[in-house]
């Protein structure tokens, strides 16, 4: 590949599992950003597009992006990669046989996934990256991290949940190889140390996965009275069970309330089944999915964000959910749960309301505690757009992020 010493400043090709993404805004908005600080993109998504919203800010970016080949032209691509470069392919099939033999479907996976960077090989030779980035520490950090094998450029990659929580692809070695280890939250931090052979002996990054509060209007008037607002994929880490159980203690306590979730997922019918159970069909609304637009909507007309987040029994959580940052930003106090990284966004009784996870008691208490008191709510309010600007601006991580790669690449 090219002498970097006459390149442009930062030429970073992004390994996605999928682009565009509907539920991935926060690596469309750290794209654009890094774009924005004169870094060049390049994207390879691991998936053939199938969303069917697309926003624009992802579409702009779609003719820097490549997807598969296609299956057989894959498998033929790599049989040819590993004929021209057997030494490369074949010590680093052996190096994942050897660290993935005990994980059947995650090493089918990763080798698909080989497949899949080998079919577009041509194109990631002629964009030339400086460095390789990942925004998951799982398949793309695999794939990033060979194709840096083959170009012989440094890869880096973003852990941020249950890339980490719940798997480990290799998480030792790839912190042994990568040339820089970023993640969103300084919990992570502390979880990641068990994969050293002593705590901070691999220096790890804390980038986090932010937004640009210039284009989210704070506003406090208008907002319907006793309206919560819940939103994200009806998966088990939301709480959304235990959401519902707090919701019925406040019907019986005679608390007018009503509930809108945002969002879709495998949980709707178990949920809604729930729901109705409790008696809660009119006042609990799932509505599906909904736009950008849509959702920021709902945040200015609400009363209250309620995420009830947990840790499931297999150790699955959320880093800090966006929404919650994005709720803040549009000056919506939150309610929420002392879980993962959720407390560095939240202040407790400055920015919001934690309480600990699978509560409803504690929970439906904080709710009403809000709900009746509207100068501490405007006081949240404040303090959450604040702490946004200080610590969750996208312009600004971003800028970060970019000097981390810069000195990745060419240090």
């Amino acid at each position: 590949m090219n002498d970097v010493r006459a390149s442009p400043p930062l030429r970073v090709l992004y390994v996605v599992s999928l682009f565009p993404c509907w539920s991935e805004t926060f690596i469309l908005r750290e794209l654009h950003a890094l774009a924005g600080h004169g870094a060049e993109l390049g994207i390879l998504s691991l998936k053939p597009p199938s969303e069917t919203m697309v926003q624009p800010g992802a579409a702009e970016l779609l003719e820097r992006t490549r997807h598969p080949a296609g299956a057989v032209r894959s498998m033929l691509a790599m049989l040819a990669l590993s004929a021209r470069h057997p030494r490369v392919v074949g010590g680093f099939l052996a190096t994942l046989l050897t660290g993935m033999w005990r994980q059947p479907r995650a090493l089918i996976l990763s080798l698909g996934t080989l497949c899949r960077v080998a079919g577009q090989w041509r194109w990631i030779r002629q964009f030339d990256p400086h460095i390789i980035h990942a925004p998951w520490a799982t398949y793309p950090a695999t794939a990033a991290w060979f194709i840096s094998r083959l170009s012989g450029r440094p890869f880096s990659f973003t852990s941020r949940a249950h890339d980490i929580f719940v798997e480990d692809q290799m998480m030792t070695e790839k912190l042994a190889s990568t040339a820089l280890a970023v993640t969103i939250t300084r919990n992570n931090v502390r979880h990641m140390a068990r994969w050293m052979a002593t705590p901070g002996a691999i220096p790890i990054q804390v980038v986090h996965s932010a937004l640009d509060p210039t284009q989210i209007a704070y506003r406090r008037d208008g907002r319907r009275p006793h309206q919560l607002l819940s939103v994200g994929r009806l998966d088990p880490i939301k709480g959304f069970d235990v959401l519902l159980a707090a919701l019925a203690k406040l019907a019986q306590r005679g608390v007018a309330f009503d509930s809108l979730i945002i969002g879709d997922g495998a949980e709707r019918a178990r949920l809604e089944a729930q729901r109705d159970a409790l008696g809660l069909r009119d006042r609990v609304t799932f509505a599906g999915t909904r736009s950008s637009t849509q959702v920021r909507e709902a945040m200015h007309a609400a009363t209250l964000m309620v995420m009830p987040c947990v840790v499931t029994p297999e150790g699955n959580a959320d880093g800090i959910p966006n929404v919650l940052t994005e709720a803040l930003a549009a000056g919506l106090p939150v309610v929420s749960t002392r879980v993962s990284g959720i407390p560095e966004l939240i202040d407790d009784g400055i920015s919001g309301r934690l309480v600990a996870p699978r509560d409803p008691h504690a929970l439906a208490d904080a709710i009403v505690g809000l709900l009746v008191d509207p100068v501490l709510r405007d006081a949240f309010a404040a303090a959450g757009r604040r702490k946004v600007e200080l610590e969750f601006d996208v312009r600004i991580e971003s800028g970060r992020l970019f000097g981390h790669l810069l000195e990745a690449a060419h240090g």
